[in-house]
């Protein structure tokens, strides 16, 4: 089983979403649920349609990954001691 990284962001009307590997693959939906079903069957049919048309297949290149920062939090504190 190969697994691409998926990249979802909340839009001002829903959610969207891309696969970086996958050029053109992309959804939208007014919920996270709907945009995640989308690209479910999205990445099949973007998938066989490269085979059928005899293009290669990428292999997942793209990491993700989450950061944590504290900075939001001391700018917050520190704005507040100044008001």
């Amino acid at each position: 089983m190969i697994k691409y990284a998926v990249i979802y962001g909340q839009t001002g009307t829903g959610w969207s979403a891309f696969v970086p590997d996958l050029p053109g693959l992309i959804a939208t939906g007014a919920t996270f649920a709907e945009v995640e079903q989308l690209m479910r069957e999205g990445l099949d049919f973007h998938l066989e349609s490269m085979l059928e048309d005899g293009d290669a297949i990428p292999e997942p290149s793209t990491r993700v990954g989450v950061l944590e920062t504290g900075i939001i939090e001391g700018y917050r504190a520190r704005f507040a001691k100044s008001a």
